[in-house]
C-alpha cells in the first residue's frame, strides 16, 4: 500500500481503537478524530482526509450496524482490510487506586466484554459513545472514584494510570477494519487478494442461488455474504466478499454469471487479504 497519505480519518476521540488501527497501519500518518461515521466517510468524500478506518465487524460484538448501513451508499473503495486485536485497559485519574474506583466508564460493547472484571471490582458501568471519550471525560472531572475502560493510547493521550491491563474476558476480542479511499486501488498480484461488490437479485425463485453458483463452479471462495432489506423487508441488496482478483480469468467468468441472474453489480474494491485470515 502506498506511504503517501498523509491524514485518515475515524469514527470516536483521540486514542479510540480505530485510532490505534489507524496508528498501526499508517506510522506516523495524522489520525483526524470524527463524531460519527457520516463524519469519517465525508471527509474522504470532502478531501479533508485521504482515508477513513472504519469498523465492520467484532468477534463478540458481531457486525457494525451503522457502518454496514453506510457502506452501500458512499462512493468510497475498500482499499485495505486491517484485523486489530482488542486490549482493554481499566484506567484511572493519576494518584487512583482500583480501590478508589465506584463507577466505569465505556462504550455500549466495551461493558460487557469485561464483565467478569466490573464484576470482581464491584463497579457501577456508566456507557459512553466511544471508550476514548469515556477516558477524556474521567480526565477532565479528575475524580478518583471513576474509571474508564479504554487503550493505552487513551491513557496516554489523557494523561491516565492504568490500573489494569487486559482485563477483558476473551483474548480473541478481535475488531476488523476497512480502509477507505476515493478512488480503488487494485493490486497487481493477484495472490491472496479479496474483492467486494454490492448486487441487487432479481425478483425470481432461486436467483440468489443461481447467482452465487458462478464463483462455485469457478472455484472461488465467499467469506461473506449479507443482506439489506428495503421498506418492505425484501432482501434489496446483497454485500459479499469474495477470494480473487477481479482481473483474473475465473473471476470474470463468475461476474459474467453474476450480472446474468442480479442487477445493479457495483464493484466496491479489491485489496489484500490480511495475513490475520491465515492463522
Amino acid at each position: 500500500m502506498p506511504k503517501f497519505y498523509q491524514k485518515i480519518a475515524f469514527q470516536g476521540a483521540l486514542g479510540a481503537y480505530s485510532d490505534v488501527a489507524a496508528r498501526a497501519v499508517f506510522p506516523g500518518i495524522e489520525t483526524v478524530p470524527c463524531a460519527s461515521f457520516d463524519d469519517a466517510f465525508a471527509a474522504v468524500h470532502g478531501g479533508a482526509t485521504d482515508l477513513a478506518m472504519i469498523p465492520v465487524d467484532n468477534t463478540l460484538a458481531g457486525r457494525v450496524a451503522d457502518v454496514h448501513r453506510l457502506l452501500p451508499k458512499n462512493e468510497l473503495f475498500i482499499i485495505g482490510e486491517y484485523f486489530h486485536p482488542v486490549h482493554h485497559c481499566l484506567l484511572g485519574v493519576k494518584g487512583a487506586k482500583i480501590g478508589d474506583l465506584k463507577f466505569v466508564h465505556s462504550h455500549v460493547h466495551a461493558i460487557p466484554q469485561c464483565r467478569k472484571a466490573i464484576q470482581r471490582l464491584k463497579l457501577t458501568p456508566r456507557v459512553h459513545a466511544d471508550t476514548a471519550g469515556a477516558a477524556e471525560e474521567i480526565a477532565r472531572n479528575g475524580d478518583r472514584a471513576h474509571g474508564a475502560i479504554a487503550s493505552a493510547l487513551a491513557a496516554e493521550i489523557y494523561g491516565l494510570d492504568i490500573l489494569e491491563a487486559n482485563i477483558h474476558d476473551e483474548d480473541h476480542n478481535t475488531t476488523r477494519f476497512l480502509i477507505l479511499a476515493r478512488e480503488p486501488q487494485t493490486p497487481k498480484d493477484h495472490a491472496d487478494v479479496l474483492t467486494s461488490l454490492l448486487f441487487e437479485v432479481r425478483h425470481l425463485p432461486a436467483s440468489l442461488y443461481k447467482a452465487m453458483g458462478g464463483f462455485a463452479t469457478n472455484g472461488l471462495n465467499m467469506v461473506k455474504l449479507e443482506s439489506y432489506i428495503d421498506e418492505n423487508f425484501q432482501a434489496a441488496q446483497f454485500y459479499c466478499e469474495v477470494e480473487g482478483h477481479p482481473e483474473s480469468a475465473p473471476f470474470k467468468r463468475a461476474l459474467e454469471e453474476l450480472t446474468f441472474f442480479a442487477k445493479d453489480v457495483k464493484f466496491l474494491g479489491a485489496y489484500p487479504a490480511h495475513p490475520f485470515r491465515k492463522r
